[in-house]
């Protein structure tokens, strides 16, 4: 008996899923995006020399800005690891090499190139990747090496670059960096060996393995009834997020072109479609600001006043903490910053595209608007107005950790902790689960398969 419509999707699902390990190359392309993954974890627990891990657990504790960066370690950043940092180096600068290369005309130059520009571009992301990592490794070891409020004695010791710490420290910034670096490795090695974005794969890894200690602590914060609240908030915002994610305004475009056959000219004729994105910035814009929020917080902590006494370094720690008595304007600040950046980053990249150029070259036009200007007047007006609503939901996704302590009865101050994923780790998971699906979807379709989506 075939099978019919009627059945659902899952049992489809469950014979797609079936047929990919049948197969001996998607099979084997599975296994070594799984067993990368699981060299990834070991690496994740190994600690660097002379840490305390009772100090760093308080440190984190009480500065969000290592929270924020733990989430593109999976963890690691907790246990100070020889991966500590992850590919969040690589991260910041795949993104500072997005916002030069329409800045500088040479990166310009070389970008349009076509795929050897391309491979150029992604050289220097490389090659940047090495020095923002040793910085930001001397920064962390630097942080952890200060006692906050509260604690006996540092993270880490011996952190310096005089005297007796120098050799030190200048072993594990490289340790750290060589750590980052062989991440980045084993994530091409996915993306050319395995399944998907090897990037995105290595920070799925790493948020999915922390999800079980993040449900075991809001259990035993709110109890049963709260963590199934919470869970079907996380489904509900993971379905809206895919809603988001999959819609785009589909512009109509025609060709024509002359050919010439048997001494005439005859005129052909085509048509297809520019998907504009309703969300094409993804987790940028809560990158871009959750870091300028967490920032003014994080210098202030410094200059705080221990003995209570009120000054502006406590002022400011306060008005920026997202539990305190000013929650209301980090939240609503929170809220305004991913908006903005949205527009920001998906203009900014719009403009990279060129796409009224790229018709122009190609004999392609939208019906009813005259090609150059024009055009380009006209996809920016449409682009800037399905930007609207992809930024107000990645805003509502960002202060997701406020509506899900609402749900549960928590305190604004305990609302944070209690979410099983923060708000870019939904987006990263949701993103990497759609994109690998694609992907084999893709290989199934090849071999002749039926597969997940269709």
């Amino acid at each position: 008996m075939q099978r019919t419509a009627k059945q659902g999707a899952m049992p489809k699902l469950m014979q797609a899923v079936i047929d990919s390990l049948h197969h001996p190359d998607l099979r084997r392309k599975l296994f070594i995006t799984f067993g990368i993954l699981v060299i990834f974890r070991f690496m994740a627990q190994i600690p660097v020399p002379g840490v305390d891990l009772q100090a760093l657990e308080q440190l984190f504790e009480q500065n969000q800005l290592l929270g924020m960066l733990d989430l593109f370690s999976g963890g690691a950043m907790r246990r100070l690891s020889i991966v500590a940092m992850g590919v969040y180096p690589y991260i910041t600068s795949t993104i500072i090499m997005q916002l030069l290369v329409p800045v500088v005309p040479k990166l310009q130059a070389i970008a349009s190139e076509g795929d050897e520009g391309t491979q150029k571009i992604n050289q220097y992301t490389y090659w940047l990747t090495v020095p923002l990592a040793m910085l930001q490794g001397y920064g962390q070891l630097v942080l952890f090496s200060r006692p906050m409020s509260g604690m006996s004695q540092p993270a880490i010791s011996g952190v310096g670059l005089s005297g007796e710490n120098l050799l030190p420290t200048v072993s594990m910034i490289l340790c750290l960096t060589a750590g980052t670096m062989f991440l980045v490795w084993l994530g091409d090695r996915i993306t050319e060996h395995g399944i998907g974005n090897g990037i995105s794969i290595i920070i799925f890894g790493g948020i999915v393995a922390v999800m079980p200690t993040n449900i075991g602590q809001s259990y035993l914060t709110v109890g049963v009834g709260g963590l199934l609240k919470l869970l079907i908030l996380l489904i509900a915002i993971a379905f809206f997020i895919v809603y988001v994610n999959e819609g785009a305004r589909r512009i109509p475009v025609q060709y024509s072109r002359s050919i010439f056959r048997g001494g005439r000219v005859y005129r052909q004729s085509g048509g297809t479609h520019i998907p504009l994105r309703v969300n094409s910035a993804g987790m940028i814009p809560l990158i871009f600001a959750m870091a300028i929020m967490i920032f003014p917080g994080t210098v202030a902590s410094y200059f705080m006043s221990q003995s209570g006494d009120p000054n502006i370094a406590n002022f400011i720690y306060n008005l920026f903490d997202s539990g305190g008595n000013y929650w209301w304007f980090y939240w609503g600040a929170y809220f305004w910053l991913v908006v903005g950046f949205t527009f920001f980053y998906t203009m900014t990249i719009f403009q990279q595209q060129n796409i009224p150029e790229t018709l122009q070259k190609q004999g392609g036009f939208i019906p009813g608007i005259r090609p150059g200007k024009p055009t380009s007047g006209y996809l920016n007006a449409v682009n800037t107005r399905i930007t609207w609503g992809g930024a107000i939901f990645l805003g509502l996704v960002a202060v997701m950790p406020l509506l899900g302590g609402v749900l549960v009865g928590a305190s604004v101050a305990n609302a944070q902790n209690l979410m099983i994923l923060s708000s870019a780790g939904m987006l990263i998971v949701v993103g990497v689960v759609l994109d690998t699906m694609r992907q084999m979807e893709a290989q199934l379709l090849m071999r002749h398969y039926e597969g997940f989506i269709k």
